[in-house]
């Protein structure tokens, strides 16, 4: 499949999206017609990103002033402390608005380097080059940037697009099964919640995304951004539609912060968990049919996937959740906000779906038996 280009422009902003092997020399010439006065640029790469690209990145930028932060990426890390660090790097280096700051790793980076350009001289050119499949297919995209607190994940933030998205699949090869698994998790959420034909090929060549296969993780890379892309141009503050992103984020949140962020459990296979269980709460609210709770989860069954929610159908294991639930950020009283799934395309409304901590705790045993 050729390299592909997705073009997104509403009210407040527009940027492309470009997908593909081997896409990254593409960088200085988009520099230069969406950054012309740029003259100085930080590179916060991920200390994972392997040796030759960050090689790579040096020299097909060798015509600019490179300030390089390496950057220890993790959920812990994704915080305040991180932020005041990098302001002083571009502080002490007279960066200004003109000039430009590129985030290359995982969600983690760019969601901290993006809050960062958000807040730098309110505003800094930003430009997102995401290395992970989960980045690519949904961090990266939608411009949703933050860091982590003791009360929970993402809960301080802001809404800053970046200039540009650079999804290079070379980047790809060097993840492990687990990382792709990580991916994949966002890619079958956007699929359930939007796009039947695209659940019905993923039934079909999921195994091959898992082996990453390169035509088959461009093609689904680019229907995920173009779903999600969707959402954000409908709803770019997430007041509304946009919550359906977050169908099985609500459990999938709790799991991330009852075990503090441990990379035993990675944010894709919390997902993969919370999808299974908010599913499961959409067939026992009678809103969804049972028949598409088995579709989904055979493709779990296909592919070696179940490891990621059979131990959390215990009732205690899911009682032990409800209290993390409480910080999620779609709440906006006392009670907990649940996207549910009506059908392979549709969920529930936001705010139609709200339970009390008593009624959740009532609910968890015939979640564990259903």
């Amino acid at each position: 499949m050729k390299n592909q280009e997705i073009k997104f422009k509403n009210n407040v902003s527009k940027y492309s999206i470009l997908i593909g092997s081997n896409v990254l020399p593409a960088l200085p010439k988009r520099i230069k017609i969406l950054c012309p006065k740029t003259k100085k640029i930080a590179l916060i790469i991920d200390k994972n990103v392997p040796r030759k690209f960050k090689d790579n990145l040096k020299k097909i930028l060798k015509n600019f002033q490179i300030i390089f932060f390496i950057y220890h990426a993790s959920e812990k890390k994704k915080s305040f402390n991180d932020v005041n660090k990098l302001l002083k790097k571009l502080l002490s280096k007279n960066f200004n608005r003109s000039d430009l700051i590129i985030g290359v790793g995982g969600g983690i980076t760019g969601d901290l380097t993006g809050f960062v350009a958000s807040i730098f001289k309110r505003g800094i050119n930003f430009i997102n080059i995401p290395t992970t499949l989960l980045a690519q297919v949904d961090s990266a995209i939608g411009g949703k940037t933050g860091v982590n607190t003791s009360h929970g994940k993402n809960l301080v933030g802001s809404f800053y697009q970046p200039r540009l998205v650079l999804s290079d699949t070379n980047f790809l090869n060097s993840l492990s099964k687990k990382e792709i698994v990580c991916g994949y998790a966002e890619i079958l959420k956007h699929a359930i919640i939007k796009d039947p034909n695209f659940f019905n090929w993923l039934e079909k060549n999921t195994k091959e995304i898992l082996l990453k296969k390169p035509d088959k993780l461009t093609y689904a890379i680019k229907k995920s951004c173009q779903i999600k892309l969707y959402f954000v141009n409908k709803d770019v503050n997430e007041r509304g539609i946009r919550m359906a992103l977050n169908f099985g984020h609500t459990f999938a949140h709790a799991i991330e912060v009852k075990n503090n962020y441990s990379k035993k459990i990675s944010h894709g296979e919390a997902v993969l968990g919370g999808m299974i269980l908010e599913s499961k709460m959409s067939v026992l609210q009678k809103v969804c049919n049972i028949k598409i709770l088995n579709r989904i989860e055979s493709v779990y069954k296909k592919n070696n996937l179940t490891y990621t929610y059979k131990k959390l159908l215990n009732a205690n294991k899911i009682k032990s959740l409800i209290p993390f639930l409480k910080n999620d950020k779609k709440n906006n009283d006392e009670k907990i906000n649940f996207v549910l799934l009506k059908d392979l395309g549709k969920t529930t409304k936001p705010n139609n779906f709200k339970f009390s901590i008593k009624n959740l705790n009532n609910l968890s045993k015939f979640i564990a038996q259903f």
